[in-house]
Formats: structure tokens, sequence, C-alpha cells
């Protein structure tokens, strides 16, 4: 009776087990498939949504927009969120390739999207306590990576996600199988493993494997060694903690894990594993790319700020997709400038220090020599980012200010030997600074108005401020041959001569006339042409023709040739009073050099989207604002002053021209404020405008003597020194030439066979010189 209980209970529990069996062989067949399915179209929102196969043929991925030079060389990382440039397949080149194939799947080439032996193996592996790798595929991780499966917000979830966490690592896997069969069913092999490498994060704000490579080994994904191609693949495994520039050992590690792989696979030879395996990873090309490197930085930043607006406009994200912006920039030009400001600013920096030393005084002075004591604490250190900062978190009458200004702490400082490791509270930070005297570049075609070369600082990672475009500041003489340029277009031959005589002009509405001294404070006497005043910067003879030609009409001509900045009919503008930047004195400049036609300066060229197609092209603002032959006439007075005037070092310096044989014209003029805090120089040709602008980032910084600080010994080596590099490189199609001159020209411009031209008429009716008044 024991065994026939024995065996019906043996018979009842194989009925059980035999329907348990049926029951999972149905639920395998029918229900799994279902739950496949349900999940494929998030049954009753159970699951989230998954990308749409217009998503899935189309995936969203942060492109970095590029920057290219006239001559087809990128300009620095480019502007992104994630720095990602896209590459083909075919750009992967075979290191790569193999190193991602032996170290996250062999199979890649033979399965659909999920490789069903790995997966086994997992699951071998965890019901035996025995993990055995990972089994996702390279499908699988692209899925991922793309569609950001693991990561949801609170309203892309289905009803079950975030409610029990075995069941979420099920869903969001499930997820990722279906994607990446549908993956394989959009792309190719070659596309899905480019992408792959595309989407893929490698540390450093390198995304995609064109940044990696750059970033950590200075080449194109194609160029990338074996060991290299392998580190790079490796880091997949986890990129923080196999980084080679802060793990070296963890990522030599996983580095000759992922080659034993290649050896396994029959990619790579074992002698030649047994070589590389024992070297150490060479990081020295290694560089984080960020908007501190490479050329024209501030040229960039400033681009920066226009494209985010024009690519809005045309209803592009500039940090997103991929745009590919081609600049009026010459890398090469860009180069000269940048070496031309490093060469001359180190010299005068060290002119400066050494006087500044020499005369054991403090760094704020007045117009005549006189310290400002309190400039630092009543006016530097309260428009500090610092000071602000600190005065928002703890009240500006809190001792915690002082204390936290005082505070010394680890700095890294900019300083022309290289920067240096050194510790500063933020206070002495400061003055540090402020002790460095600053620049501004800028060169143009004057016939097209592209901009060739742009330098906006002495450097970019410590000193952010453009000095071209925003750093406004008077021009001093600069300004003058606006001046002049009207009284040509009324009429006034150059050759018309003033004396250098102390003037005094009664201005209408004012109480105290104008008194305008010369730069040395002293009249020389001699009867001059208005060239030769203007060549040396002759500020008597200035006013009386301003006082001829009137504010108002030299305001207007300001304006026309392409001034920007407000220029108020005032007599004091004639010796450059008002505020102008770099940026609108060169374009302004150029209308001499481009026949009177003015064209705004420009830099971009035009603007492509990712697949290349183009979506901006520029078009020249141009406007006719002097005569040709008022423009050659001012050419022609500009060339004065490299000839016998303050831009003679043009010539004795910089060999630009030479005087005897003629074998280049080139205009000039120098400016320098009275107090010598603004030294300007801009330098004319035929295809060429370039100019600068030294100074102090205050107003009371700056030399004691006006000589130190003028633009001919502070702003013109900077100018001379690129114009010398331009020529000597042939590459650039930039010759020495000669200005256009008119066929009908029909005024007298050889000043050297009059000694005086009767002006056509007599406005000096309110000049009171000096002998009148005794």
């Amino acid at each position: 009776m024991a065994d026939q209980g024995a065996l019906k209970a043996n018979r009842k529990w194989l009925k059980i087990a035999t329907r348990v069996v049926w029951v999972g062989f149905v639920l395998g067949i029918v229900g799994f498939p279902l739950y496949i399915w349900s999940v494929s179209v998030n049954l009753n929102n159970w699951f989230g949504e998954l990308p749409s196969y217009s998503q899935l043929e189309n995936p969203e991925q942060n492109l970095t927009s590029m920057l290219y030079t006239a001559d087809g060389v990128p300009l620095g990382s480019g502007y992104f969120r994630d720095n990602r440039n896209p590459v083909t397949y075919d750009e992967l080149g075979p290191n790569l390739v193999n190193a991602l194939l032996a170290a996250e799947d062999i199979r890649f080439q033979s399965h659909s999207g999920i490789d069903l032996e790995s997966m086994f193996r997992v699951a071998f592996g965890v019901l035996t306590f025995s993990p055995r790798g990972g089994g996702s595929t390279i499908s699988q991780q692209l899925a991922k990576n793309l569609f950001r499966t693991r990561v949801i917000n609170d309203d892309e979830k289905g009803k079950l996600e975030g409610k029990i966490g075995v069941l979420d690592q099920l869903i969001y896997k499930t997820k990722e199988w279906i994607l990446s069969v549908r993956l394989e069913r959009s792309y190719t092999k070659e596309e899905i493993m480019a992408m792959y490498y595309n989407t893929v994060e490698f540390g450093n704000n390198a995304f995609g494997i064109k940044s990696a490579a750059k970033t950590y080994f200075g080449k194109l994904p194609s160029e990338l060694s074996v060991p290299e191609a392998a580190v790079l693949a490796g880091m997949q495994k986890g990129v923080t903690t196999f980084r080679p520039d802060i793990n070296p050992e963890s990522s030599k590690w996983r580095r000759n894990v992922v080659m034993s792989q290649m050896v396994k696979y029959d990619f790579l030879a074992q002698d030649a594993f047994d070589t590389l395996r024992v070297q150490d990873i060479d990081l020295s090309e290694f560089k984080q790319q960020d908007h501190n490197q490479g050329l024209a930085q501030y040229f960039r930043e400033e681009a920066r700020k226009e494209l985010r607006v024009l690519a809005s406009n045309l209803g592009y994200d500039l940090y997103g997709d991929g745009l590919k912006i081609y600049t009026t920039i010459d890398s090469r030009m860009q180069g000269y400038a940048e070496e031309a400001v490093d060469s001359a600013m180190t010299r005068v920096q060290h002119l400066f220090d050494s006087l500044l030393l020499k005369e054991g005084r403090d760094l704020w002075i007045d117009s005549k020599g006189r310290e400002l004591d309190d400039f630092f604490d009543d006016f530097v250190v309260p428009r500090s980012t610092a000071y602000r900062n600190l005065v928002n978190k703890y009240g500006e009458d809190s001792d915690s200010v002082n204390y936290y200004l005082n505070k010394k702490k680890k700095l890294t400082v900019f300083s022309w030997q290289g920067e240096i490791d050194t510790l500063m509270s933020s206070l002495d930070s400061m003055r540090y600074y402020k002790q460095f005297l600053q620049t501004g570049f800028m060169a143009t075609n004057p016939q097209t108005g592209a901009i060739k070369a742009w330098v906006g600082g002495i450097n970019f990672k410590h000193f952010k401020f453009d000095h071209v475009q925003h750093g406004k500041r008077q021009p001093g003489s600069l300004f003058k041959p606006f001046v002049y340029a009207t009284a040509v277009e009324q009429g006034y031959s150059p050759c018309y001569t003033f004396k250098d005589e102390a003037v005094t002009i009664n201005v209408p509405g004012q109480d105290e006339p104008w008194s305008p001294q010369n730069a040395e404070s002293r009249f020389s006497g001699e009867e001059m042409t208005m060239k030769l005043a203007m060549a040396r910067s002759v500020n008597s003879i200035t006013a009386r023709v301003m006082d001829i030609v009137k504010p108002e009409k030299v305001s207007s001509m300001a304006k026309r040739v392409g001034i920007k900045s407000t220029i108020p009919p005032y007599y004091s503008i004639a010796l450059g009073t008002e505020d102008v930047s770099l940026h609108e004195v060169i374009g302004a400049y150029g209308t001499f050099a481009n026949k009177g036609t003015h064209i705004e300066p420009y830099y971009i060229d035009r603007i492509e989207d990712k697949f290349g197609n183009e979506i901006y092209r520029h078009v020249p603002r141009k406007s006719r604002a002097i005569s040709e032959d008022v423009a050659y006439i001012m050419l022609n007075m500009l060339q004065e002053t490299a000839k016998s005037g303050s831009g003679r070092g043009l010539a004795w310096t910089y060999g630009l021209v030479d005087l005897a044989q003629k074998q280049n014209e080139i205009g000039a003029k120098t400016g320098t404020t009275q107090n010598a805090s603004d030294g300007w120089f801009v330098a004319v040709t035929k295809d060429l405008v370039a100019g600068a602008w030294v100074g102090g980032d205050d107003r009371a910084i700056h030399f004691t003597r006006w000589p130190d600080g003028q633009g001919a010994r502070t702003a013109m080596p900077i100018v001379g020194i690129f114009m010398q590099k331009v020529y000597a490189d042939e590459s650039l199609g930039i010759e020495k030439s000669f200005f256009d001159r008119p066929a009908q020209l029909n005024m007298e411009i050889d000043c050297a066979r009059f000694e005086q031209v009767l002006a056509p008429k007599d406005t000096t009716d309110n000049i009171i010189f000096e002998d009148d008044i005794y």
C-alpha cells in the first residue's frame, strides 16, 4: 500500500512538473514574444516609448560645429556641448576596427544585433554565480548611447519603470535588444561601427573617436597605432578607470587585455604583442581640446557670439547641429599676427616694467605722472568679479569680504616667460595682472572687407577681454585723416600750407576758447603743407583745418568712411578725443584703400549644414563714402607718414618701403593719446590694411613720458613685424605694389613743387594767434 501511495504521489508530481514544463514552454513560445511585442508598442504605457523609425534613421546627436580658415585649416576645437566630430567607417582605420571587435563583439559581423551565444554565456554565469563578461553587442551599446535607454525623464517613463529594480533592468535590456535589431535593419555593419565610435565618450571633454584621437595622441583615427587604438577601445569598460592621463597603470593593463584579445582572434601577432605590452602609453601629444588652444582664440570667441544668433535665425543650433563655418581668416597670416604680438609685446612690456622699477612708482598715475594712491582700492577692487561675488555672498560690510580677498591660494599665472605656479591672494592677483599692457591687432583685405587676422589680446587663457571689437579708446592722431579728408573733399589741396604756431579758437557756446598744444608742448614756427602736417601729427595745424571745415562735416566724414561709434561735432574730435574701436578704425582706413567705397569688415564667408548644404553666404555691405579722387589723395598723404613722419620706421626698421627704388607704396598713421595711455598704428597698402592698439587695462596705467608710450614705439612694431612676415611668404600672393591713381585726378598732390597754394576761401576769422593776444 505504501508503494502504491508513493507511486500515486510521484505521478501527481510528474503531472505537476509536466504542466509546469508545458506552461513554461507555452510562455516561452508565446509569452516571451508577446512580452517583446508589448515593450515594442509600449502596451498600455507600461514600458515607455521607444524611438520611432524616423528617429532611428536620424538619431539626434550633439555634433560639434567647426570653424575653418579661408585656406581650409580647422580653427580650434569648434563649438559644442559634446566635443564630437563624426567620422565614416573608412576614416577609422583597421586598428580601431579590430580592437573594438576583439574587445567587445567578435561575432559582430555574423549576428543581427543580439549575440545569443554571449547571452547564454552570461545567463549561465549568473545562475552559477560565476559571471563571464557582458553580453551586449556593439549594436546594443550603440542603441544605449544613441537613445539613452537607461536615462529617462519622469514624463518619458512607463507605468512599470521605476517600481521594481530587477524589472527595470529587464525592460531596459529588452529595449536595447529591440533597438539593436532595428538598427541592424536600418544600417550596414560599417555604418553601425562608425556610429558607435562617434557616440562614445572618452573623458577630457572628448566625445567620439575623432576628438579622442586628437586629444590623447594628436592624430586622426586612421593614424592610430595598435596600442593607441587598444587604449581607446579599452576605455569603454570604464572611461574614468582606464583614462591614460589620470590612471596610466590601469589604462596600460586594459590596453594589454585588448591586445591579448587581438592576438586570440588573429588581429595581432604574438611576438608583436610581446614587444608592445611592456611599452608605456605615450601621451607626449596629449592636449585637452578647449577654447584656450589653437589659433585665433579671441577671434573664435567673438565669432561664437555672432554665430549663435545667426545660426538660430537660420533655424540651427550652433552647439549641436555640426555646422561647417568657413571664415575669412587666413591661418598663415593669423599665425604671423600672433607671432608679431608676442615678439613686440614682450619688448614693450619689458620696457614698461623696467621704467616702472626705475621710477619706483605705483602702477596708476595721472596725466602728469603723479601717483593715484586710492585708485586700486576705489576703482580696481570694486569692479572685480572676486569682490562682487564675495559681496553677494557675505554682504558689503562683512569682514569675510576682506578676509577672503587677502587669503592666499594656489594659482597658475601668466608671464611672458611661461606660466608660473604660485601662491597669491585675490588682491595680489588683481595687482599682478593689471601691470600687463594689452593689445589688439586686426588686418583686412580692403578690396573685399575680409578680415584676415585678428588678435584681441596678449593671452586668451588669462585675459579674455577682446581689444579689437570691444576695447574702445581715444585714437589720438589716428583720427586726423578724417579731418584732412573733409578738407580735401571741400577742395583744399594737400599742398596748402599753414604755420605751426600756437592757436586759440573761440568755440561757439563755450566760455573758454580751445587752445590745443602740440605733442611736446612746443611750436616750430615752420610753414608746412597739410600733407606734412598730417604726417608729423601737428596739432596746431589740424586745429586750424578743423576750424575751416567745421566739426559737423568731420563727424559726418568719420561716419561715412566707417566709424560706428558716436562722434559728437566738437572741435576737440580733431585730435581724437572720442573713443573708437580698432575694428572700426581698420574698416575706415580700408575705405581709402578701396577707392572711396566703404565695405563693412566681415569674417563669416559661408556656412554649411552637416550634410554639406550651403545655408548662408555673406553678402558684402558696401557704400560710396568719398570720391575716388579724395581717397587716392588721402593715400598719398598717408604715404608721407611712412616717408618723413612718425611711420618712417616701416622703411628704416622693417624694410617695407624702399624710398630710393619706390618698390612699394604704404600709407601709415600713428596715434597717441595725450598721457600716452593709448598707442595706435595703422598701415595701408593696396591689398592689406593692418593696425594695432597698445595700452593698459585702465587709462591710468601708462608710461610716464609721452615718447615712451607713443604709437610709433608701442604699436608700430606689431604691424611692422606682421607685414615683414606676410611679404616674405610667397604662398600668400601679397606683393609690394602701388595704389591705382585715378586717370583724371584734378588736384595737385606733388607738394615739393609748391611753397604754398591758396585756399579756396578764408574762414579763419575766429582763430586767434598767440602773437595777436599781446
